[in-house]
């Protein structure tokens, strides 16, 4: 059975996606294909951080023993995780919801055609990141109502920038979409002027709420 590279677990609320503010089982998988520049899980993404080697049938108990239905799949980057079509697969099986926050590079056709399709909330990266050449813009069509893009906003540059790919690729019929801010980096209300002027009435704005509740560099929250 495949192992996988888990840095932590745990149990809390969402922060971000659509689910936000419910209780969600977290599995953090180790390690990420990309380095934007304001990652607030950097510490994740590095070699030798150490992690657990599990397998799918450890995380399914694990996500049994603790009684909550709703499982975020994070990282990192957890669909660089060899055989996690398998973990996504046994927990669907068992009626868990599953959503797997992916940052936008990785291609998602072989699993938007699994039998159990999970959730994508999916970032795409912008300016301000340095990321964004590694955007995997094939991904857009498949794209479905239950799934989220999320665009993590820097500056106005940012947002323009975001505007441009909310129109070219008609996300707003697709599915939701955020504009979320940098935390620390720009006001909220800039994001929420910016929705305004452009009549974004189809975008909504999103904060990090774990970072409001807790400090803003906790783990396991």
């Amino acid at each position: 059975m495949q192992q996988f590279s888990v840095v932590e677990k745990f149990v809390s609320i969402d922060g971000e996606g659509t689910h936000a503010g419910g209780l969600a089982v977290f599995i953090r998988f180790q390690g990420c294909n990309l380095q934007c520049d304001f990652c607030d899980t950097q510490w994740a993404n590095a070699a030798d951080v150490p992690y657990e080697c599990l397998d799918t049938e450890d995380l399914v108990a694990y996500v049994q023993s603790t009684g909550v239905q709703s499982v975020t799949l994070t990282g990192g980057e957890p669909l660089l995780q060899t055989g996690i079509a398998e973990l996504i697969t046994a927990l669907g099986a068992l009626g868990y919801r599953v959503e797997v926050e992916t940052n936008g590079s990785v291609f998602l056709e072989p699993f938007a055609d699994m039998a159990f399709r999970p959730i994508f909330t999916m970032d795409y990266k912008l300016p301000g990141s340095g990321m964004e050449s590694a955007m995997c813009t094939a991904n857009m069509q498949f794209l479905r109502r239950q799934d989220a893009v999320k665009f993590v906003v820097n500056d106005r540059k940012d947002l323009t920038r975001a505007i441009e790919v909310v129109h070219e690729y008609a996300l707003t019929s697709k599915c939701t979409v955020f504009f979320s801010p940098v935390y620390g980096s720009m006001e909220p209300s800039e994001i929420v002027d910016f929705m305004k002027n452009n009549r974004l009435d189809n975008v909504r704005l999103q904060l990090q709420l774990h970072k409001y509740i807790w400090d803003p560099h906790r783990r396991g929250v």
